[in-house]
Order: C-alpha cells, then structure tokens, then sequence
C-alpha cells in the first residue's frame, strides 16, 4: 500500500507566507492604481484578472476537493449568475441596473465574471465562519450579513469605476434584501455540502478584499 508524501510544515508555512504577500500585492497596488487618474484606465481593464487571480489562489488552498465540492461550486455560479439575470432583465431582483464594460466579456449582458464573484465571496465568507456555529441556518445569516456589508462597502466604488449603474444613480434599499436572500440560499448550501471548509487563506483574503473597496471610498471621495 503506497502513502501519499505529505508536504513538510515549513514548506507548507512558506507557501501560505508567499501567497499572503502576492494577495497584499495585488489589492495594494490595485487600489493605487484605481486610485490614480492616469493610471486608473490600465487596472480597470484588469479588474476581471484580479478577480481571477483571486480565485486561482483561493482554490490553491482549498482542501476538500471531492465530489461534492463542484456541485457547490457550480450552484453558487449558477444561482449568483441568475439571479444577475433575473435583476438585469426583469428587474425583479437587486432593482433597475445595467452593468458596464469594466467586468469584461458578457453572457446575456451579465459580466461571467459575476458568477465567480458570487462563489468567492460565499466561500471567503463561509470559510471564516464554518466554525462559529453548528447550526446551518445561523451560519448561512452571519455569511449572508457579511456578504451584505461588503457589497454596502463596494456599491459606491462599483458605480464610480464603471462596473454596473443604477437607475436614477439611487442604490435601491431593495438590492441589499435581494442581495441577503441570494447570499443566504447558496451559503445554505454552502454548509450542507460536504467538503473540507477549511482555508488558511481565506480570513486574509476577505479582509484583503473589504480593506480595498474601504480604501477606495475614500481616494476616490464618494
């Protein structure tokens, strides 16, 4: 019977030490960049990369790769995705909204990238906080709650950098519920599937992620 090496903890630390910096690095200098007029147009044509970057570094840390975590993965795609559709096109979710041109290539004139943002942000979140509580339900709210913060943070900084408009330039009190309720459903399901929970990047790159959009408030003055 053949064991499978196990990667020493020193190399195991550098690893996470290493990736920790390159996270650093990219909200950093993505929050200058965005924050300077005459840089600004370059890093908004990469905003879907840091978006990608951000999970091709999540999943490097992800330990539960089994069956049942790319069902997760595609229903949080999925559900997020349409219910951006559902919003654009009917207007029943989120409010009235049309998105720009700074999320990059689009499928039914809703940036792909959403969808992945939407896995991103239950996972950081339900990372974080898969050990707060047993029960499923009250995981799913404070993933939910969380999730609705940031996007109150990152709304302002959205719209000012092109990435999606609101009717009347109002954010709707309405977006927020939608965005709880979407949130809640995948996180619901994010906590029923059964993988490894466990990221030890995950804390740092949400912080990394709310501390970016928080600064970005302020050098942009909204």
């Amino acid at each position: 019977m053949h064991k499978i090496a196990q990667v020493p903890p020193e190399a195991q630390n550098r690893r996470l030490l290493i990736a920790k910096v390159v996270v650093v690095a990219l909200y950093v200098v993505g929050a200058i960049g965005l924050s300077l007029p005459e840089f600004q147009g370059y890093f908004l044509i990469l905003t879907p990369a840091q978006l990608l970057a951000s999970l091709v570094l999540i999943l490097g840390f992800h330990k539960g790769w089994n069956d049942a975590f790319p069902i997760f993965a595609a229903a949080a795609f999925w559900i997020g995705f349409g219910a951006e559709l559902i919003g654009i096109h009917g207007g029943y979710l989120f409010g009235d909204y049309v998105y720009g041109p700074t999320l990059g290539p689009m499928l039914w004139e809703v940036p792909v990238v959403i969808g992945i943002n939407w896995f991103i942000l239950v996972y950081l979140t339900g990372s974080v906080f898969h050990k707060v509580t047993d029960n499923d339900y009250y995981a799913a709210v404070l993933g939910a709650t969380a999730m609705t913060v940031i996007d109150y943070i990152m709304e302002p900084v959205a719209v000012t950098l092109d990435m999606w408009y609101w009717k009347f330039d109002i954010i709707p009190a309405g977006n927020y519920f939608s965005w709880f309720g979407v949130a809640f459903l995948i996180h619901l399901i994010y906590r029923k599937a059964n993988f490894e929970k466990e990221n030890p990047l995950a804390a740092w790159m949400l912080v990394s992620m709310i501390l970016f959009f928080a600064v970005l408030n302020f050098t942009l003055e909204i």
